[in-house]
């Protein structure tokens, strides 16, 4: 992949999250970005937005009344407990809700369609969402990073045929006030929610940390050491110009300490084991798939 377009794309504007009432009396289709679902992948984007201060209206729906103070107390966004009058204002809809649960909310909603969306949900492809809710609707995938909160997020976007040209630069912008966009084929859109989970940073950090503590180190030095070699290795490699093979050889002198670790990690199934989890997860997105 082209480190230079990992870059992250922000626009600057002067206001936070600004939203408008979820009432009654409010038009259909209004300029409203509305989400259905408030669960992790909700916060980590209205995090984000917040954090770069992102200008348009948000109201996000879910079924939880506990979900919706929360949204509400922690990012100033409207909420809408009402599914119908939620997607009566959307503009943009962004379904954001577990792949199980996409056909049956869209049969809930497929009175009230809206002009766009966005489907959040792995595995469900793009002639599926047609097909459970066709026209007068747009549809585009996006997957977006929970690190997104940060505003060093990663999403991979993928759009129907008759999606707008101006509407997907809305989209896009969304997006890209939370880290970097990548607009991929949507028969690549499993690898890479495979592969692009921050769950796999953490998973290895976990895994690398424990591994010293076991040789000496305590806790915190663990962690600390183990994030070094992790985060601040492969943030040289992003902003840097030297590439990934010449720095994996300038880390492992022959003959040296990091060179013998990794050699035997490699001995001892490291390769392999990455392999076969990818594999699994590909699995997993196939049974989403046929769900």
């Amino acid at each position: 992949m082209c480190r230079s377009r990992m870059k992250v794309s922000r626009v600057k504007v002067g206001r936070e999250i600004q939203v408008k009432s979820g009432g009654r009396g409010s038009p259909p289709h209004a300029n409203i970005i509305v989400f259905l679902g408030g669960g992790r992948i909700t916060s980590a984007l209205l995090a984000g937005l917040r954090l770069a201060r992102y200008h348009q209206p948000i109201l996000v729906h879910d079924r939880h009344p506990s979900k919706l103070r929360q949204l509400r107390r922690d990012y100033g966004v409207t909420v809408e407990p009402d599914l119908q009058r939620a997607v009566a204002q959307a503009r943009l809809l962004i379904i954001a809700v577990r792949p199980d649960t996409v056909r049956e909310l869209l049969r809930q909603i497929e009175d009230t369609p809206p002009v766009m969306a966005v489907s959040l949900a792995a595995g469900i492809s793009l002639s599926k969402l047609r097909r459970w809710m066709g026209k007068p609707v747009r549809w585009a995938r996006a997957m977006p990073s929970p690190v997104a909160r940060s505003g060093r997020g990663l999403t991979a976007l993928t759009f129907g045929r008759d999606f707008p040209t101006e509407a997907r630069r809305e989209v896009r912008d969304v997006f890209a006030h939370v880290g970097a966009v990548l607009e991929i084929p949507e028969s690549k859109f499993d690898a890479f929610s495979v592969t692009y989970s921050s769950g796999q940073g953490y998973h290895a950090l976990a895994g690398l940390a424990e591994a010293a503590q076991m040789i000496g180190l305590d806790h915190r030095t663990a962690l600390t050491t183990a994030a070094h070699a992790l985060a601040d290795g492969i943030l040289a490699w992003r902003e840097g110009p030297i590439s990934l093979g010449d720095l994996l050889r300038e880390a492992a002198t022959p003959g040296g300490i990091a060179a013998a670790t990794m050699a035997s990690m490699d001995k001892s199934g490291y390769r392999r084991a990455v392999q076969r989890g990818l594999r699994a997860g590909m699995e997993r997105a196939r049974q989403y798939a046929k769900g």
